[in-house]
């Protein structure tokens, strides 16, 4: 993105709570994406693992979004949520379609590039670079309340009110011209 002024996070907007903390083993804070990672070469959602959530959380949702497309409203490569609270991590490619290495329950929304999965990063040439927030939200329900109908906005909804914790690692990814 050319232009110096950064679009806010998803979240920004939302009420604060309680933070933790949330690494992985293919993104570091600030740090490249992998190729794996980026929609022409590979499609692979990153591992992740958290922890020091709080004690009331009852299920998790993870997101990946990116601010800085040049949509007027960002762009949702991944959303999945009714994820157990016995499940503190996510193997590299748990967010394929297929479901595996995700949870049993666990509900995949179609992302916008139209698919239930990760769609890798995909930022237009030239246009800077694009930040990929990977976050982990602590729900106080085990069920968030949308079906796998249901579209990212409409989980982001309802994580406005259920959130009790978030956890957030941001990748960079930039495609020259």
């Amino acid at each position: 993105m050319t232009d110096q002024k950064r679009p806010p996070l998803p979240h920004d907007f939302h009420p604060p709570v309680a933070s933790f903390q949330v690494v992985s083993d293919d993104v570091s804070e600030g740090g490249r994406l992998r190729p794996e990672q980026l929609y022409a070469e590979g499609n692979i959602s990153p591992h992740l693992r958290w922890e020091g959530f709080p004690a009331e959380t009852r299920s998790f949702a993870v997101t990946c979004f990116d601010p800085d497309a040049p949509t007027g409203s960002g762009f949702w490569h991944w959303s999945v949520f009714d994820i157990p609270v016995s499940v503190t991590e996510l193997p590299a490619g748990a967010g394929t379609g297929s479901m595996e290495g995700l949870p049993e329950g666990a509900v995949h929304v179609r992302n916008d590039f139209g698919t239930r999965d990760f769609g890798g990063a995909a930022p237009p040439p030239g246009d800077g670079p694009h930040r990929y927030v990977f976050t982990v939200y602590a729900v106080q329900d085990e069920k968030l309340g949308p079906d796998a109908d249901g579209s990212p906005a409409f989980v982001g909804f309802n994580l406005r009110f259920k959130t009790i914790g978030r956890a957030q690692l941001i990748g960079l990814h930039e495609e020259t011209a």
